[in-house]
C-alpha cells in the first residue's frame, strides 16, 4: 500500500481527507504521523500557490506523495474577501471562532449573503511531479452561528440548496457537496489517470 502524506496539523481536515480517499490503495498520514513539524509562511497571491508551498515543504523532507490545500472562502460583498487569507482572517494564530466572529461583525447589516468556498489541491507524486486539482462549492453565510460539526467557517456557511449550514449536515452530507469533496473527486480522477 502506497502512504500519502497530507500537509496538515488539522485534525478535522486530516478526517475529511482520510474519508473522502480511503477507497484508493493509499495509507493517509499527517504531517504528525510522520514526524514533521515544518509550517512554512503561505505567502502566495493565490490559492494555488500556497497549496503548492505546503506540500514542497514536505515532499523535500520526504520524497513521497505528498498531499496539501488551500481552501479559500470568497464572500461577495466584501469584495472576495477573506479569500486567501481565509485561515488567518482575524490575524496571526487567531482561532476558527475568531474568524468567524470577524466576518459576522463586518457582513452585519448587509443583504448581499453570496459567497462560495474554493479549494485547491496540489498532489506531488513520487517522482516530484505537481498536481492540481479544484473544487468549488457555492452558496450564502448565515447571520449567526450555526451547528456543532465540522471547523473553520462551516458553522456560517450554507450551501446553496440546503437550509442548513455545513455544521448542521452530517458528515456524509457535506462530503457529497463541499469543495474540499469536489477538488478530492477530481483528485482521484488524476490519481487513476496519471499516478497510478
Amino acid at each position: 500500500m502506497k502512504k500519502i502524506v497530507l500537509a496538515t496539523h488539522n485534525k478535522g481536515k486530516a478526517k475529511e481527507f482520510k474519508s473522502l480517499l480511503e477507497d484508493l490503495n493509499f495509507e493517509v498520514l499527517t504531517k504528525d504521523d510522520v514526524g514533521i513539524s515544518i509550517d512554512p509562511e503561505e505567502n502566495g497571491e493565490t490559492l494555488e500557490e500556497n497549496a503548492k508551498i505546503k506540500a514542497l515543504a514536505i515532499y523535500d523532507n520526504i520524497k513521497k506523495y505528498t498531499l496539501a490545500d488551500d481552501t479559500g472562502l470568497f464572500v461577495e460583498s466584501l469584495n472576495g474577501l477573506p479569500g486567501v487569507h481565509t485561515a488567518r482572517y482575524a490575524g496571526e494564530n487567531c482561532s476558527d471562532k475568531d474568524n468567524r466572529e470577524k466576518l459576522l461583525l463586518e457582513m452585519s447589516g448587509i443583504k448581499n449573503r453570496k459567497a462560495y468556498f474554493e479549494t485547491v489541491i496540489a498532489l506531488i507524486d513520487e517522482s516530484g511531479k505537481i498536481h492540481y486539482a479544484h473544487g468549488r462549492c457555492n452558496g450564502s453565510i448565515s447571520e449567526e452561528e450555526r451547528g456543532e460539526k465540522g471547523f473553520g467557517f462551516d458553522k456560517l456557511f450554507i450551501p446553496d440548496g440546503y437550509d442548513k449550514t455545513f455544521a448542521e449536515l452530517s458528515e456524509k452530507e457535506k462530503n457529497m457537496i463541499s469543495h474540499r469533496s469536489l477538488a478530492l473527486l477530481n483528485l482521484k480522477d488524476l490519481l487513476k489517470e496519471e499516478v497510478l
